[in-house]
């Protein structure tokens, strides 16, 4: 398959990211990754921007999509069969639910949904179950909008927060190109 994959802002999940991202390219996907402008810019205590892009060329063996201009063709190309957005974050899921076009992510993802392919998102936001609730819901609502399965990542410590299930991603990817969301969307924390 052809699969555009687009990072987002929560650097802590990168690591967990290449490493699925990986996985379909050694299982024989065309993956091309996609950053946010904050992802292609930002050194974070998790590694440097440049880093994070480097690898992700290395891993795909695809240039990175890291402006507006690069990721308008998406969709009038048809250049991608499905689009992960992992991790996508709240910022990012308020863009989507609100039709806001600002970056190379939000760019890609509109211009990959206006011929009716598939968007699964990865959410990983502090904020899943209180400021981002409404856009989690709306966009759930949506048409070619699938979610990886989700659940609290740490009740006690911090309870609004949710992430995705990234290592289900390979699994879910033949469910979201048929038009399926995987279920249960909601998943019990870990033991």
């Amino acid at each position: 398959m052809r699969i555009g994959w687009a990072f987002c802002g929560s650097f802590c999940t990168f690591e967990r990211a290449l490493r699925v991202l990986e996985k379909l390219v050694i299982g024989g996907d065309e993956v091309t990754p996609v950053f946010s402008e904050a992802a292609c810019r930002t050194d974070t205590r998790f590694g440097s921007a440049a880093g994070w892009v480097s690898r992700a060329e290395e891993v795909t063996g695809r240039t990175a999509v890291c402006t507006i201009p690069q990721a308008e063709p998406i969709g009038p190309k048809g250049l991608f069969d499905l689009l992960v957005v992992a991790p996508a974050t709240g910022n990012t899921l308020a863009k989507l639910a609100h039709g806001i076009t600002d970056g190379p992510v939000t760019m890609a993802c509109k211009s990959h949904l206006r011929n009716g392919r598939p968007l699964l998102l990865a959410v990983s936001t502090n904020d899943g179950l209180s400021g981002s609730a409404p856009n989690i819901a709306a966009l759930m609502s949506r048409k070619h909008i699938y979610f990886v399965p989700y659940r609290q990542d740490d009740a006690s410590g911090k309870p609004a927060s949710l992430v995705a299930d990234m290592e289900r991603i390979p699994e879910i990817i033949p469910l979201a190109v048929l038009g399926q969301q995987a279920q249960p969307v909601l998943l019990p924390e870990p033991a």
